[in-house]
């Protein structure tokens, strides 16, 4: 069983509200499809430095689009 990572994200709202599509997101980025659904169900936690790729892609900033909530 695959543990959910704590870190939160808004990569689908802000990706479809952009009109990008998972595909275009992991061109940009360089990443398969398959790790950004990971990532957007929560399941992956990417690299500090593919948070900032995913962040530019979308045009916001980093603390847009990932949280670490607090306990």
């Amino acid at each position: 069983m695959v543990k959910a990572t704590r870190v939160t994200n808004d990569i689908r709202a802000i990706r479809t509200a952009r009109g990008i599509t998972q595909a275009q997101l992991a061109s940009a980025v360089g990443a398969t499809r398959q790790t950004i659904i990971a990532i957007e169900q929560g399941r992956y936690s990417p690299s500090l430095e593919m948070a900032f790729q995913i962040a530019r892609a979308l045009g916001v900033r980093l603390d847009e689009v990932f949280g670490y909530p607090e306990d």
